[in-house]
């Protein structure tokens, strides 16, 4: 059947003029009716992935303390956007805030965009608020978040077995105390770690002791106050900490230091991300090195897939971290 907007407005029941603004996104269509119609235009092969000439970059965020100005997300946008340009797709970025008075008319809009596909970083990305997005005509891929219950296109980091690793290391160097520096923000990704985290300590038969579990800030100068608070106030410290980020672990080590603690021969300190910082500074930080590049480069490639073939089975692609040691972690001290 040759199909045109003549034809999809007889199949659809709704006038050529309502058709014509679903299809290009305009507004003034009601949702239900924009996705019925693009539905059906896709169905009978109007919808084609010619139609797709740029690719929104969407960064959700919800309290925004994670997705802010971090040195991990600028990293990965500008892979993201390289990646794209050598493909021949302008990157259109698009914050998207969860608190905006008008967020559900956001969301309606940036799925009523067929001219675009989707890369959708959902790294504050609750299970309810990514339901929607399920919706979505054009191609799209979930980056930095993958979700048990709902079948995305997904491209995300391995979070739990890094940090099983990492404290297995620090069990291996004798230490038995061994402390969480855990984010005030609760990602996904953050709860992996959580649960990495506890895992090497139990597979140990070593207790998780509640007076070793602190709650920071995920921000440098966030954690540098709030450590130093407890440091003040004469916390007990463990030999070790994990820290959920390398934000939260840079802050930590400073404020040790100002508080006349030696890193590592008193406190051993581990962080995740591998942002730049982390080599530099002194002592370096043993941290969890995240392929940021690879991480957007792979998210591109999958959508450019999806742009070509859009009926694709759905992947989970979960890239690998590696451990990188540097000077923060040492055996502890014999008593």
């Amino acid at each position: 059947m040759k199909i045109n907007i003549k034809k999809l407005s007889e199949l659809s029941g709704f006038s050529a003029a309502t058709v014509s603004n679903a299809l290009n996104g305009k507004r003034g269509v009601n949702h239900d009716t924009a996705q019925q119609i693009l539905a059906l235009a896709r169905e009978y092969g109007y919808v084609a992935s010619s139609r797709i000439q740029s690719i929104r970059l969407v960064m959700y965020r919800n309290s925004g303390e994670v997705c802010s100005d971090a040195p991990f997300f600028s990293t990965l946008i500008e892979s993201i956007e390289n990646e794209s340009r050598k493909n021949g797709y302008e990157t259109k970025l698009v914050n998207l805030y969860r608190q905006e008075s008008d967020y559900e008319e956001q969301v309606e809009d940036l799925l009523s965009d067929t001219s675009s596909a989707m890369l959708l970083i959902g790294t504050e990305l609750s299970e309810e608020d990514a339901k929607p997005f399920l919706q979505a005509q054009m191609p799209l891929v979930l980056l930095d978040c993958a979700f048990e219950n709902l079948p995305f296109q997904c491209v995300l980091m391995e979070n739990e077995n890094s940090v099983a690793e990492a404290v297995r290391g620090l069990i291996a160097k004798g230490h038995r105390d061994i402390g969480y520096l855990h984010g005030s923000v609760r990602t996904r990704n953050f709860t992996c770690r959580a649960n990495g985290y506890r895992r090497a300590m139990f597979e140990h038969g070593l207790p998780v002791k509640d007076e070793f579990q602190f709650e920071m800030p995920v921000s440098i100068t966030g954690a540098y106050e709030a450590f130093g608070r407890l440091l003040e106030q004469g916390a007990a410290l463990p030999t070790a900490f994990f820290a959920d980020n390398d934000m939260i672990a840079l802050g930590a080590m400073q404020a040790l230091q100002k508080y006349k603690y030696r890193v590592p021969e008193d406190v051993s300190m581990i962080g995740f991300d591998d942002i730049d910082f982390s080599e530099v500074c002194a002592p370096g930080l043993t941290t969890i090195h995240v392929y940021k590049k690879e991480l957007g480069q792979t998210a591109v490639r999958r959508l450019l897939e999806l742009i070509r073939e859009p009926e694709q089975a759905k992947m989970r692609i979960q890239i690998y971290n590696k451990l990188i040691e540097r000077g923060s972690v040492a055996k502890p001290r014999a008593e």
